[in-house]
């Protein structure tokens, strides 16, 4: 059993989140792809990755550190992002009356689409959307 599973959002932006077996948000931020290089990966984690845009790179790199990780499906975390995001920060004052969907959230919100990534492994839904990153992917051409 993982103690944590650190779930990466792979793009121009990299969001990372580190959340308990339980779903419960333990850690989360936005870094650059300097920052993931010497990211400290503690043993005994889980890691996913977003199978969207920068992530062949990403596990390149997490391959060439030796991190075991598996790509996820990553479709529609945004939208679940945003729904994270507005649960865990509720609007205020006039905001509150904004629907929720013409209501902008106020800054990027990449670390809460890794985190919606995790949610969506530990709901099973890793069953079937995440598979293991395999050694030596032949290169497409």
């Amino acid at each position: 059993m993982t103690d944590v599973v650190i779930a990466i959002d792979p793009g121009l932006r990299i969001g990372v989140a580190w959340v308990t077996p339980e779903g419960r948000l333990l850690r989360h931020e936005v870094v650059d792809a300097a920052a993931l290089a010497t990211y400290d990966v503690p043993s005994g984690a889980r890691v996913v990755v977003g199978d969207g845009t920068g992530s062949a790179a990403l596990s390149t790199a997490l391959r060439a550190r030796g991190i075991a990780h598996e790509l996820v499906d990553e479709h529609g975390t945004s939208e679940e992002a945003r729904a994270l995001f507005w649960r865990d920060h509720p609007p205020r004052g006039l905001a509150r009356l904004v629907p929720a969907g013409l209501r902008p959230p106020p800054r990027s919100l990449d670390d809460y689409a890794a985190y919606a990534i995790a949610l969506r492994v530990l709901a099973g839904e890793g069953a079937t959307a995440t598979r293991p990153v395999p050694e030596d992917r032949p290169r497409r051409r």
